[in-house]
Formats: structure tokens, C-alpha cells, sequence
């Protein structure tokens, strides 16, 4: 998720639901561009509220609902027209919504709370120091807290001191938060045989002076 700040005023905005409360049965529609069709709906039910075990501990909104790319970052609405979530994919023929109470969560905590500044991609590594899965670093954000700590792209992140990553899930849960804090990490660069780590200072603003590597 991101958050966008538009220089406009007394704009309509959609209500939100909680998501919490939301039962399997209940009616859900989605509204977005699928395939450049701009502003098409699509209804269904909700099939299940909780996370799917081939993508970690997330919790989604699973409904029966058609979704096609341009439906990704649209809203999925009640029966009322209330936000209920995102939606994000499509996974075992449902459609997948980030919930609304997520949403809430993310905004409250700041555009800075649980921020790394990278994009990355995850792999498998033929257990290197022991570590079978890795999250390789496609971008850095420049001026971001993961460059301000030195790492690069091509760097490959192994998990924490205290626990090895296993999904980009662990990455998420390991830099969520809210205020200044230290977050101590493992990874790689250049070769398997050299086990590094760093400390990224996390919820601090981006303004590009302060570095700790190691």
C-alpha cells in the first residue's frame, strides 16, 4: 500500500466499513478498470475473512468476485457502498482485498511508521549459512532508511538476528510499527560465503543524513 497526497480540497470520499465484522454470504462489489473497461462493477459474496496458507499470515477479504488487472487498487464496497477493503489478486479463482481495517491500521500509524524504502522479490538459496529463502533487493529508495543503512540493490535480506525470514510476510511484520526504533537485519552481498548485518533506523524522517552499517 501507498499513500498519496493530492493538492485538492472538499473532494467525495468513500466511508469505510469494519472489516471485523463482515460474515461469509454478505454481498461484496468491486469497481475498477479491468482491461481499460473504465468504471465497471462486479458483484459476488464474501467467501472467508483470515489468510490463505500459500501467502503467510495475512489476513485477506476472500470473495467470489471477478477481478481482472486494473481492478488492483480499487475499492471492494458492502451492500451499504461502504469500503470493505482493496483489492489486490486473485488466488484459487477468489478475488483478494486488503481489509479495510488494514487500511485504517496502515494510515494510522504514518506514511514513515513501517516504511524500508525497497522493493524486493523473494528466492530460494541453496542454503546459504543456512538460510534456504532470501528477499532480493530490486530497488533501493534513495534517501530511504534501507539506503541510509547502506544496502544496495542486489543485496539479498535473510530475516532478523532473532528469526529468518520465510515470506515477504516476515519482512512486513518485522518492520511494522509505530516511532523511532532499531531494526537489526541479516543479509548477503556479492557471494554466499559471508553472512552481513546492518541496523536500520526505522520511523525516522527521510532526510537523508544519518547512516548506521555494519
Amino acid at each position: 500500500m501507498a499513500t498519496l497526497r493530492i493538492n485538492a480540497n472538499s473532494l467525495p470520499a468513500a466511508s469505510p466499513a469494519d472489516s471485523s465484522q463482515l460474515r461469509p454470504g454478505e454481498l461484496a462489489i468491486a469497481i475498477g478498470n479491468p482491461l481499460g473497461f473504465v468504471g465497471a462493477l462486479t458483484t459476488g459474496v464474501i467467501h472467508a475473512i483470515g489468510p490463505l496458507r500459500a501467502l503467510g499470515a495475512q489476513t485477506w477479504v476472500q470473495a467470489s468476485v471477478r477481478l481482472a488487472p486494473g481492478n488492483s487498487g480499487g475499492p471492494l464496497a458492502d451492500a451499504h457502498g461502504h469500503v470493505i477493503g482493496i483489492n489486490t489478486m486473485v488466488a484459487s479463482r477468489l478475488a483478494l482485498a486488503i481489509p479495510s481495517n488494514a487500511v485504517r491500521d496502515f494510515l494510522a500509524a504514518g506514511p514513515r511508521g513501517a516504511w524500508l524504502g525497497v522493493s524486493v522479490h523473494p528466492m530460494r538459496l541453496p542454503r546459504a549459512n543456512g538460510h534456504a529463502f532470501g528477499l532480493v533487493l530490486l530497488e533501493v529508495e534513495p534517501g530511504g532508511p534501507a539506503a541510509q543503512a547502506s544496502l544496495m540493490a542486489g543485496d539479498i535480506l535473510l530475516g532478523t538476528e532473532e528469526k529468518s525470514f520465510q515470506s515477504i510476510n516476515d519482512l512486513a511484520s518485522a518492520i511494522d510499527g509505530q516511532g523511532f526504533r532499531l531494526l537489526r537485519l541479516e543479509f548477503l552481498r556479492g557471494d554466499y560465503s559471508r553472512l552481513r548485518r546492518v541496523t536500520v533506523q526505522l520511523g525516522i524522517p527521510n532526510d537523508g543524513k544519518d547512516r548506521i552499517a555494519a
